[in-house]
C-alpha cells in the first residue's frame, strides 16, 4: 500500500516505536467527509433559507453518542490513525479505559448468549446506564475530524433532549425530529465509500461495526486478554 508521510511526533515513537504516514485509504476518507460536510452545508443552508428550518444541534450536545455508532473498516483505520498520530500517550491510554469499560458493558448487557435488551423491552428492575462513545471526553469528540459519517449526517430540529428518549424509555421527551434529508442528499458519499472498500478487495457489509468494536480491533486491544 502506498504510504504518504506527513510527519510524526515524538509520542509517535515514543508510544509505538514509528511514525504513522498517511495511506492513500486514510486521505480518501477524509476527501469523502470534507466533501460530505460541504453538501451538509449546502443543505442546512438552503433548509434555512427557504423553510427557515435550523437544527438544534450544538457543540456539547451529546445524547446521540450513546446511539449505537455503526463505521466501515476504512473509517476505524482512519480513527485509530488518528488517535497513534494526534493523542498523547495519556490520551490513549485512558481512551483504552473508556474503550474497554464499554465493552464490558456491552458484555453485561448481552451476557454468555442472550441479546442485548432494546430500550423498550419492560424490565423488572432499573436499566443500567448507558456508556457513550469512547471519543467523548467531556461532552465533546476527542477525534471530531474524522468522526464516522453517521455521526456527520445526524442532524435534528427537535430539541436536543429529544434524542434522550431513543435511549430510556421513562422519559417525557418526545421522540427527535431527525432532518432524512441531509441523510438523502449525503447518500451518494456513502455509496462511494462501500464502491471503494469492494474494489480493494474487501467486503463493505461484514466490514460494518460499532465503533468502540473497530476502535479497540485497529488500536490492538484485546480485553478478553486481560481479563
Amino acid at each position: 500500500m502506498v504510504l504518504i508521510n506527513e510527519g510524526c511526533s515524538a509520542m509517535d515513537g515514543e508510544k509505538f516505536g514509528t511514525c504513522f504516514p498517511v495511506t492513500l485509504e486514510e486521505r480518501f476518507v477524509r476527501t469523502i467527509y470534507s466533501s460530505v460536510d460541504e453538501a451538509i452545508a449546502c443543505g442546512l443552508e438552503n433548509l434555512r433559507a427557504d423553510n427557515g428550518m435550523v437544527p438544534s444541534c450544538k457543540m456539547g450536545c451529546c445524547h446521540c453518542c450513546r446511539f449505537p455508532i455503526l463505521m466501515n473498516i476504512a473509517e476505524a483505520r482512519t480513527l485509530a490513525q488518528f488517535v497513534k498520530r494526534k493523542f498523547s500517550p495519556e490520551q490513549i491510554e485512558s481512551l483504552r479505559l473508556r474503550t474497554r469499560q464499554w465493552h464490558e458493558w456491552d458484555d453485561s448487557l448481552r451476557g454468555s448468549s442472550s441479546p442485548a435488551p432494546t430500550p423498550m423491552e419492560d424490565q423488572a428492575e432499573e436499566p443500567p446506564e448507558i456508556l457513550p462513545c469512547p471519543m467523548l471526553v467531556e461532552s465533546e469528540c476527542s477525534a471530531y475530524k474524522v468522526r464516522p459519517l453517521v455521526c456527520r449526517t445526524h442532524f435534528v430540529l427537535s430539541h436536543p433532549l429529544s434524542c434522550h428518549r431513543v435511549n430510556d424509555p421513562k422519559s417525557s421527551q418526545a421522540r427527535p425530529r431527525v432532518i432524512e434529508s441531509i441523510k438523502a442528499a449525503t447518500q451518494s458519499y456513502s455509496t462511494a465509500m462501500k464502491d471503494f472498500i469492494e474494489k480493494g478487495g474487501g467486503d463493505y457489509c461484514r466490514s460494518m461495526t460499532l465503533l468502540p468494536h473497530g476502535l479497540a480491533i485497529e488500536m490492538g486491544w484485546d480485553f478478553d486478554k486481560e481479563q
